[in-house]
């Protein structure tokens, strides 16, 4: 078994501290609405300034592409200096660069098999007051819009009695996504854009799927908010865009082909698989 560092929150803090860099050093141009639904910040206790607990939440997150995470860790510590752990799969957990970094970061890994103890973690944790981010996608959707959401982030919120607080960013998969390296000229003070809907409170008993189908159009609305204020006009067939609105992303039912096939090849789960 490989050794992985335990967690560590002033590794957390370093972690942040090199996002806040990198955004400078880029000159990115990361707005949000609805920072309003963001936890207050709360006390920060002793003289090593320790990162505060609220009283728990679940983010549920677009995922467009790979630094879609850091997004909301910068936000969320900026606004509330909080830590926010995200579930994170084995095969992210196995890299070996990667790999000690969630694990000293306190991210939870979901594992190959006995996906339940992760589950139960997850439940613990957000009993304990912390905030958890969850892609509810499981991985990234290729036509730029929101496609079918699990219901593990509805589950877990409903069953630790803490709010889901869907939030939707847009423009951080032109920096970084799947079949699109980094590029210095498209990075470079390129507009990020995240909305932060109403958090929603679920009752133990609430009707998972079809919460998880509400889930799912708030995000995308969120989406399309974020859309509309978007400084860069693209050209006709830009990739970045989904097909929808003219752009050169694979359409919605491309997309599902696309993620059939990953599935057939074992590079993902089948869809709504709990």
């Amino acid at each position: 078994m490989t050794w992985r560092p335990p967690p560590n929150d002033r590794f957390y803090r370093l972690i942040v501290r090199t996002g806040q860099f990198l955004r400078w050093a880029l000159q990115l141009d990361l707005r949000a609405t609805g920072v309003e639904h963001l936890p207050p910040p709360g006390p920060r206790t002793g003289p090593s300034r320790q990162p505060v607990r609220g009283k728990g939440a679940v983010f549920a997150v677009t995922h467009f592409g790979y630094v879609d995470f850091a997004v909301l860790e910068l936000l969320l510590w900026r606004h509330a200096h909080a830590q926010l752990r995200f579930l994170v799969h084995q095969g992210a957990a196995d890299h070996w660069l990667a790999g000690p970094a969630i694990s000293a970061s306190g991210h939870l890994v979901v594992g190959y098999t006995g996906r339940a103890d992760a589950y139960a973690a997850a439940v613990a944790r957000l009993r304990e007051g912390e905030y958890l981010a969850v892609f509810p996608e499981a991985g990234v959707s290729r036509s730029f819009t929101v496609r079918e959401c699990r219901t593990g982030a509805v589950r877990m919120a409903a069953e630790a009695g803490v709010p889901v607080i869907p939030v939707s960013i847009w423009g951080a998969h032109r920096i970084l996504t799947r079949g699109h390296g980094f590029s210095f000229r498209r990075s470079w003070r390129a507009p990020v854009r995240v909305h932060v809907d109403a958090p929603v409170v679920l009752p133990a008993g609430v009707d998972v799927e079809a919460a998880t189908e509400a889930l799912r159009g708030t995000l995308q609305a969120g989406i399309d908010r974020c859309i509309a204020g978007f400084p860069l006009r693209p050209g006709p067939g830009a990739w970045w865009m989904p097909a929808r609105l003219g752009g050169g992303a694979p359409t919605d039912a491309e997309r599902q082909l696309l993620d059939a096939a990953d599935a057939a090849a074992g590079r993902r789960r089948a869809p709504r698989t709990r």
